[in-house]
Order: structure tokens, then C-alpha cells, then sequence
């Protein structure tokens, strides 16, 4: 979308930096009050609306990344794109919540969404394990050989599971509606409607303005492609989550907080990579299949800190992000 932005021109891409991140923010406040508004409307809990609709107006940028990718033949991106924004949401988007606020764990996402979520990074390294185990034997010592391959097969399965998961969440909303008492004035639903389209839009442009203009001082400052490729790229994707969380957070909207980060994950997992693959196989590289792995051990993790307590506490979230420093720093020297 900013892909007209001139590289040398600073101060255009440092005002367009700055309207950006304006627009996130501001996007991110209006999407959490309408899709919070709905919710209070329809007696709906916030965390099935972290989960749904939150979660996919958030992962818009990955989609569209990663669509765009497949289409022109160089879909192997989807899979650096979604591991490296699903590592980013669980350590970072949650670790700095906790860490501004212990962050409580709502029963249905430590009992059913996370599980779901660790179930799916598992199918796809298992997808992926398969050609590592009966295909040609790869270079590991060779990070752009390729490892793994997720077929079209493996797409189209991972998409069911996708349309089964959201069957499923829309049918156990319908049967758990709140019982709050609370006499809140809601607005009316077209409102909603608008501040959540809206606010979609925001977070969705604001986050690409973001990047491309803090991807061109970047290369301005003399930062190489690569190294602007793992960490701004990579973080500027998940900005949205991060932004839509932390304000969520603030507002007391947990559920919501939470539910945006592991519905994102799942939506990665599963639409995004599904259609994908089903588009053009997609090949994972050596260093993809070391970083789907460490996505794993990430989740893994991130479980028994859900699950140790009825929040994540401080002392977590800051592990948390020291864990994604650490990432962050192999990622580079590799």
C-alpha cells in the first residue's frame, strides 16, 4: 500500500511513521469499543470476540501477506510470515501485557482455544516432519534447503479444521451468552458496525505505513534487507495485535486481550497457511522447520504459564520477552 513511499525522502517517511502509529493506536481504541459494544449487545462473552472477530480483523496484514505470496509463486514466506508473528503474539503481545498488568486467564481458553492452538502447531510440524522423514535427506547446515514441504492436502485439512473451529466457537457463543447485570448504555448497533470497520481499516493501514516507512529509514540508517526483514517486517505485521491487546487490556477487556492472541494464532495456523498451501505447496526452508519447532516449545511454554495460575503475572511476562530478545538475537547472528 506504501510501496510508492521514496526511500531517501525522511521526512515523508517519519511523518507517515508517525500518522501510522497514530492510526493504530486510535484504530485499536475504536475496534475494542465496538467489538466490546457488540458483545455487551448480544450477551456475548468478550473472549469468544477476541477470538473471532477481533482475532481476524487483527491478522488481516498476515493474510494479506501470505495470499499475495502464494499467488506470485513465493508462498515459502507464508510459513516465515505466520511463525515468526505467531512467536511474536504469544511471547511479546502477551508478555508486555502481563507485564503492564497480571493478565487473567479465562477457563475456556486454558481448557479449549489454547489447547486447539497447540493442536495445530503440532499438525503442522508433523505436516512438514513428514517430508524431513521419507523425502530427501537436506543440508541442515544449509538454512535455505528445503526441509519440509505443506501440501495441498495438508492445506485443504488444515482449512476443515479452521471452518470446524469456527463452527464450533459460534455454537458454544450461542449457548453461553452472559448473564451480566450490567446496565451500561450501549450504542447503536450500526455504530458498532462502523467503529468496528473502521477501526479495522486504521489498524490495518496504519500498521502497513508503519512498516514501509520504518523499513526505508532502516535501510537509510544502513540496516541490510535481512536484518530489516527479522525484526521490523516481522514485528510490524503483529503490530496490530500488540496494539489491540494492550488496549484491551487497559479498558479491562481480558478476555478479549487474550482471546485476540490465541484466535490470531489459530487463524494463522490454520485459514492463512490453509489457503496458502492449497493455493502452491509450500516449501519450509531448514531455518523455518528450527523456528516451527522453537513456535512449539514457544506455545508450550506459554500453556504451563496459563496453566500454573488464573493469570499470567509480571515475573512471566517479563520472561516472556526476554525470550523473544533472546530469538531475536539468534535470528540475527544466524
Amino acid at each position: 500500500m506504501f510501496d510508492w513511499l521514496p526511500t531517501n525522502n525522511m521526512i515523508l517517511n517519519l511523518v507517515i511513521l508517525l500518522v501510522g502509529f497514530v492510526a493504530l493506536i486510535k484504530g485499536a481504541d475504536i475496534f475494542v469499543d465496538g467489538s466490546a459494544d457488540v458483545a455487551r449487545k448480544f450477551k456475548i462473552p468478550g473472549v469468544v470476540i477476541g477470538l473471532t472477530i477481533v482475532a481476524m480483523g487483527t491478522s488481516a496484514p498476515e493474510l494479506a501477506v501470505s495470499v499475495s505470496a502464494g499467488i506470485s509463486g513465493s508462498n515459502q514466506i507464508a510459513v516465515s510470515n505466520v511463525v515468526g508473528s505467531n512467536i511474536f503474539n504469544l511471547i511479546v503481545v502477551l508478555g508486555v501485557c502481563a507485564l503492564l498488568k497480571p493478565l487473567p486467564v479465562d477457563d475456556r481458553i486454558k481448557k479449549r482455544d489454547f489447547p486447539i492452538c497447540l493442536i495445530a502447531t503440532i499438525a503442522l510440524v508433523f505436516m512438514a516432519g513428514l517430508y524431513f522423514i521419507f523425502g530427501p535427506r537436506p543440508d541442515i547446515s544449509d538454512n535455505l534447503a528445503t526441509a519440509g514441504i505443506v501440501s495441498r492436502i495438508g492445506g485443504i485439512i488444515l482449512m476443515v479444521g479452521f471452518v470446524a473451529y469456527m463452527v464450533y466457537t459460534v455454537r458454544y457463543a450461542k449457548k453461553n451468552k452472559t448473564e451480566d447485570d450490567d446496565d451500561t448504555e450501549t450504542a447503536p448497533l450500526w455504530k458498532d458496525i462502523l467503529f468496528i470497520v473502521l477501526g479495522a481499516g486504521m489498524i490495518v493501514v496504519g500498521g502497513d505505513g508503519v512498516v514501509s516507512s520504518a523499513k526505508n529509514l532502516a535501510m537509510v540508517w544502513g540496516m541490510s534487507e535481512t536484518l530489516v526483514g527479522l525484526t521490523i517486517v516481522a514485528i510490524g505485521t503483529s503490530l496490530p495485535e500488540l496494539v489491540t491487546s494492550i488496549v484491551a487490556s487497559v479498558k479491562g477487556e481480558n478476555g478479549m486481550a487474550i482471546g485476540n492472541v490465541v484466535g490470531s494464532n489459530i487463524f494463522n495456523l490454520l485459514l492463512i497457511l490453509g489457503v496458502s498451501s492449497s493455493i502452491t505447496p509450500i516449501p519450509v526452508t531448514v531455518a523455518s522447520f528450527f523456528d516451527l519447532s522453537l513456535l512449539l516449545g514457544v506455545s508450550i511454554i506459554t500453556y504451563i504459564f496459563v496453566c500454573t495460575g488464573k493469570k499470567i503475572t509480571r515475573i512471566e511476562g517479563g520472561i516472556m520477552v526476554l525470550m523473544y530478545i533472546a530469538y531475536t538475537t539468534y535470528a540475527i547472528l544466524r
